[in-house]
């Protein structure tokens, strides 16, 4: 049995609704943070729950992309092929996020792949504080069929075209993300 990673200065997932915040989304070329690597990255900043800037980039994988990946993101082989590398993607990513708090659907997934990339290749242990739209949802909106990023997209009628491409999915994410909260705060 495979140990799990400790990331030791991982940030802390925060049961709130900040105002100031950043919407982070990454493609991988797995499920595992141990055993596959980032594809893409992008970002959206908002600062008072408005939109301030993006980041997105592909980055250039050291190995072929499954097919299954393919399939799944529309991200191809060809597609990567001149893309930036790991490190300097990283770098600037780091710079784009800041200190802000992490928002994002099943956000462990992305923030683990970021921590252990950021960590081996920066030498960065990623810190930043985080909020799981996903877990939002499940208390927010309990008669939904599932919670999957996409169905509550839909609930809310949301353009979910072009879903799981990373900048796409922090669209849907920030949006799903401002209507939760403005039921949550009738509440």
């Amino acid at each position: 049995m495979q140990k799990k990673p400790i990331r030791e200065f991982k940030g802390k997932g925060l049961d709130s609704f900040p105002g100031d915040f950043t919407v982070v989304d990454i493609e991988s070329t797995g499920m595992s943070a141990d055993t596959a690597e980032i594809l893409e990255v992008s970002a959206l900043r908002f600062r008072n729950d408005k939109f301030e800037a993006a980041f997105s980039s592909l980055i250039k994988p050291s190995a072929h992309i499954p097919y299954f990946i393919s399939e799944l993101t529309g991200i191809t082989d060809d597609m990567v092929a001149d893309a930036p590398l790991r490190k300097g993607v990283l770098r600037d990513f780091k710079d784009f996020l800041g200190s802000d708090v992490i928002i994002g659907h099943n956000v462990n997934f992305d923030v683990n792949f970021l921590y252990d990339e950021m960590l081996s290749y920066l030498g960065y242990a990623l810190q930043n504080d985080f909020v799981d739209v996903l877990k939002l949802s499940r208390k927010y909106l309990p008669n939904l069929i599932n919670h999957k990023q996409v169905t509550v997209a839909e609930y809310f009628g949301l353009d979910t075209l072009g879903a799981h491409r990373a900048l796409k999915d922090t669209e849907i994410c920030a949006e799903n993300y401002l209507r939760i909260k403005a039921i949550a705060l009738q509440k």
